[in-house]
């Protein structure tokens, strides 16, 4: 059977009542899951706590040095652990990790045309064959997207590293959570998209605002070989809704 990889926002991970949702979610899936996490608006805020000023660079968080230690604390400790203690709780099998352990996620620094990212990075290569064996023993990986480098850990993207891990794993479909039922058209959800289409819908303003780094990242997973990418909330996995990106 194949398994189906779920990304959950970090701006939902400190919300009670959509960890107890969504762990009762995860719970009632017939098919192996792997869940990746973010955790941004938590690293942001212990950021500021400790005077660092957040900085971004198209949209990514560029890590420095003193940042890379309150990152891997938010992602590592406090939201993984959170996240694995309520699934386990709901009755799922999880594990928590990182893509550090086992080598499970390697990375490489992130370049950027104007911009040193320190220690944010990008996906160089997956081991599929760890998250297999675990989803093969009833095991529901739950993975904080903190990598291994050849010399440090790098911070990557969730929904980078959700993609990466489904094509690693020929998932048969990876689902990026938000708070919307999926991309809306005159307030009705578009129930398939193709990247042509996507396309065409950003360029006449059909999809715009927060929704355009959505579909591009669902458009980049089918890029990283997965089959169907989804855009939806949590009653939309729930119920099999929202909108699927597929090549054809």
């Amino acid at each position: 059977m194949q398994s189906v990889v779920v990304k959950v926002s970090g701006h939902e991970l400190d919300d009670a009542q959509f960890l107890a949702d969504f762990a009762q979610t995860i719970a009632a899936m017939t098919q192996p899951v792997i869940v990746v996490h973010g955790g941004g608006r938590e690293i942001s805020e212990l950021q500021q706590k400790m005077g660092i000023e957040p900085r971004y660079a198209d949209g990514l968080r560029i890590t420095d040095a003193a940042s890379l230690a309150l990152v891997e604390m938010v992602l590592c400790g406090v939201v993984n652990t959170r996240l694995t203690r309520l699934l386990v709780n709901a009755g799922v099998e999880a594990l928590g990790m990182s893509g550090v352990d086992r080598g499970l996620v390697r990375a490489t620094q992130m370049q950027h045309p104007q911009q040193d990212m320190g220690f944010t990075g990008e996906v160089a290569s997956v081991r599929g064959d760890v998250l297999r064996d675990l989803l093969a023993n009833g095991v529901t990986p739950v993975i904080a997207p903190i990598c291994l480098g050849s010399d440090s850990a790098y911070n990557v993207n969730a929904d980078h590293v959700a993609g990466a891990v489904a094509a690693a794993v020929d998932a048969e479909r990876v689902v990026f959570l938000t708070n919307v039922p999926g991309v809306l058209v005159d307030d009705a959800v578009v129930p398939t998209l193709t990247p042509s289409t996507c396309e065409a819908l950003v360029k006449d303003g059909t999809i715009f605002g927060g929704m355009i780094p959505k579909v591009r990242t669902a458009l980049s997973a089918l890029d990283h070989g997965v089959t169907q990418a989804v855009i939806t909330n949590l009653e939309g996995l729930r119920i099999g809704g929202g909108t699927v990106f597929q090549r054809t």
